[in-house]
């Protein structure tokens, strides 16, 4: 699956999801940070999941109607668990995130709104 990792994820995450066979590009390795509307906007452009710490992307996708191909916040998940935990979530609700799915995962508590609650 093709995902973006916006830097405020760990990057030892593409590593791993690399190591998994995803397609992963990871924002921290940009010179400039683009801001988080135009973040979501290449993530959609390529086809890819977004993968962010920041509630601010489903924000900008459920307030502004902002187009995205999925959206994967995770909160509270330690670093070097970040890639095995959206790894594990790629798997189990990769269908539903290319489908415009929100999903928000925390220690213990998995949320997923689908885009026709949007």
């Amino acid at each position: 699956m093709k995902v973006l990792l916006d830097a405020c994820v760990w990057n030892g995450a593409a590593t791993d999801l690399r190591s998994a066979g995803h397609d992963v590009v990871w924002s921290g390795e940009w010179t400039t940070d683009p801001g988080d509307e135009e973040i979501l906007r290449r993530a959609h452009e390529q086809g890819r999941v977004l993968a962010t710490l920041d509630k601010d992307f489903g924000e900008i996708a459920i307030v502004r109607g902002v187009a995205h191909s999925g959206i994967v916040r995770l909160v509270e998940v330690r670093a070097r668990d970040q890639g095995r935990v959206l790894g594990e979530m790629l798997a189990r609700l990769g269908a539903e995130l290319l489908a415009g799915a929100i999903v928000t995962i925390e220690p213990g508590r998995v949320r997923v709104r689908l885009p026709s609650q949007d």
